[in-house]
């Protein structure tokens, strides 16, 4: 008698998996950003700082926007804490070029953030925002969408960048 095998145990998912709404995430970076002391300022004039990080904050947006966007036309969900609800893999539009506009955009509105704020200690919250995310979000929203779309989505993620 053949034997398989034996199969691993699926992946468990760690406890904070998709927990969190990202959108909080970002008011609570917002705030530890706006609180943490600044220990070293940023060496740029107030001018110049406000324009930098408001531009980079708009990016920010419109990177956002963007991914919505291709998300309802679509007409798939874009509700981040239930991935496995996706109706179809988007792969159009500003998904051509990352797989992740909206936390990329949420990425670059911090960055402007911290430039605004001009704190070094400012700057240092943005990759452990980006760490949080891919292990936290990221990771469990990429599990889901394999387990419902397989090769199609290991297609994609082999072709498309996770952070553009």
């Amino acid at each position: 008698m053949a034997h398989s095998a034996p199969q691993p145990p699926p992946p468990t998912q760690p406890w904070l998996a998709l927990k969190l709404p990202p959108v909080a995430l970002v008011v609570i970076a917002c705030t530890l950003m706006w609180v943490l002391p600044a220990f070293v300022q940023l060496p740029l004039a107030d001018p110049w700082r406000i324009a930098i990080g408001t531009l980079l904050a708009l990016a920010g947006a419109l990177v956002c926007v963007a991914g919505v966007l291709a998300f309802r036309r679509a007409r798939t969900t874009v509700d981040p804490m239930h991935p496995a609800t996706a109706s179809s893999l988007v792969v159009r539009g500003v998904y051509h070029r990352t797989r992740n506009p909206m936390y990329l955009g949420f990425a670059l509105a911090l960055l402007g953030w911290a430039v605004v704020l001009a704190k070094l200690s400012a700057l240092l919250v943005l990759p452990l925002f980006v760490l949080y995310l891919n292990r936290y979000q990221i990771r469990p929203e990429e599990a889901a969408l394999r387990a419902r779309f397989g090769a199609e989505f290991d297609a994609y993620a082999s072709r498309v960048r996770r952070w553009g």
